[in-house]
């Protein structure tokens, strides 16, 4: 695995959740190194299914991760100082914001807020879900934990996600 570690800008843990855009995180791991950001890719386990998974290693340098690490064993990635996640699902949504932390990614995202990171959160939602009342309630009190939501489902609608440049300019923002 070819590692270019470029992290003038801090280590970037990258969520993906099991949705459309996930087949192009590639194209969001490319822009963040080229900012500045070593990347670590977090999916959840059936996210990695629409994941090129070589691919993604390849430009970040680390291992895809979907499952814990055996206990006692040293971690395999640098420590965290911004996040993303992107695209998000209605179910990793309101789990988060409930602090349900079933899976690798959503135990990370939990920790995350509990150091007070700076963390951006894209919601990739088809209208009919996007109605349910805990999908609302969600966002409020994740925006109120200080995530940056970028949800725009009138220019993005479902399968799309708000563009990866826009995510990263909000990262980059929020981790000044």
């Amino acid at each position: 695995m070819s590692t270019i570690h470029s992290n003038e800008k801090g280590v970037l843990y990258y969520a993906v959740c099991a949705s459309p855009p996930a087949q192009q995180a590639q194209d969001f791991v490319r822009l963040a190194k080229e900012g500045g950001w070593d990347v670590c890719i977090l999916a959840t386990p059936r996210a990695t299914k629409f994941m090129n998974i070589p691919v993604l290693e390849q430009l970040s340098g680390h291992p895809v991760r979907s499952e814990y690490k055996t206990i006692g064993t040293a971690d395999i990635w640098p420590k965290v100082t911004a996040m993303v996640i992107a695209p998000m699902t209605l179910n990793t949504t309101t789990k988060w914001a409930q602090g349900n932390a079933d899976n690798l990614l959503l135990s990370q995202l939990c920790k995350g807020l509990g150091l007070g990171l700076p963390i951006v959160a894209a919601p990739c939602i088809t209208d009919p879900y996007s109605r349910h009342s805990a999908f609302g309630r969600s966002l409020t009190l994740l925006r109120e934990c200080g995530v940056h939501i970028l949800y725009d489902p009138d220019n993005y609608p479902a399968p799309k996600v708000v563009p990866w440049e826009q995510i990263l300019e909000r990262l980059n923002q929020a981790a000044e």
